[in-house]
């Protein structure tokens, strides 16, 4: 059975935020979607959780491994990337697929609002939603939530699983060298702020500062440079 839309989530002991997005997407007007949940070996009850919602499973990897992992199985003919740490608002999908096709866009992303406080979505306003709106026509950026034709993904040959951080930009800005690229403006992504409060706001903005300009001036980050971890959430989780 097909569908519009294949929402793929690469999970790792998610179990403290996976339920909230699911049930944002479940509460969602449009329904035609399937969702795919590609998971990296949780210990905890991420998996029952995503079984609970009916969402196929599979074996993922790093985040990168495990979107590509989903898009082999997904059957839509559009994906919709989602970290697992970000909740859909009423009707996001509907809009954002209406304003995608408007657009003729071949890749989108979003802006994103932090759930947490209102001191953290003035901050993101300022040092992510301006800038990647400013750059949309010159420099791609794409963060917890792409929206991407299967046949663009397919011609790019996926995430670039050897890249250790911001692979989601790199897919964009080569995506936006075969089709139109744009940020999506009538609906925004709600996300978590875990890994600012985790590893501190101004070693993590400095942390993407350098990878952004790395990316420009010397080209992917294939290497821990960075520094980058994942599943360090574990102990606040529980």
């Amino acid at each position: 059975m097909t569908c519009q839309v294949s929402i793929i989530i690469p999970t790792l002991n998610e179990e403290k935020f996976l339920p909230f997005l699911l049930e944002s997407i479940k509460k969602q007007d449009f329904k035609d979607y399937e969702v795919i949940v590609a998971d990296a070996g949780s210990k905890d009850r991420t998996l029952e959780i995503a079984k609970k919602y009916g969402a196929k499973l599979l074996k993922g990897g790093l985040p990168a491994i495990g979107r590509n992992q989903g898009a082999e199985i997904a059957g839509a003919k559009l994906l919709l990337f989602l970290d697992a740490d970000v909740l859909l608002p009423e009707s996001f999908l509907e809009k954002s697929l209406k304003e995608f096709r408007e657009r003729k866009l071949g890749i989108a992303s979003f802006q994103l609002v932090p759930i947490e406080s209102k001191v953290a979505r003035m901050l993101f306003n300022l040092f992510y939603n301006f800038p990647v709106l400013f750059l949309e026509k010159i420099l791609a950026h794409a963060a917890m939530g792409i929206l991407v034709k299967k046949e663009f993904f397919q011609k790019l040959k996926g995430f670039d699983e050897t890249i250790k951080l911001a692979e989601d930009h790199d897919l964009a800005r080569r995506a936006k060298k075969i089709g139109k690229f744009g940020i999506i403006k009538g609906a925004k992504l709600l996300v978590s702020i875990r890994r600012f409060e985790k590893e501190g706001w101004l070693k993590t903005a400095l942390k993407y500062f350098l990878c952004e300009f790395h990316m420009i001036f010397f080209g992917p980050v294939r290497t821990d440079l960075f520094h980058y971890k994942f599943n360090h959430y574990l102990k606040n989780n529980k």
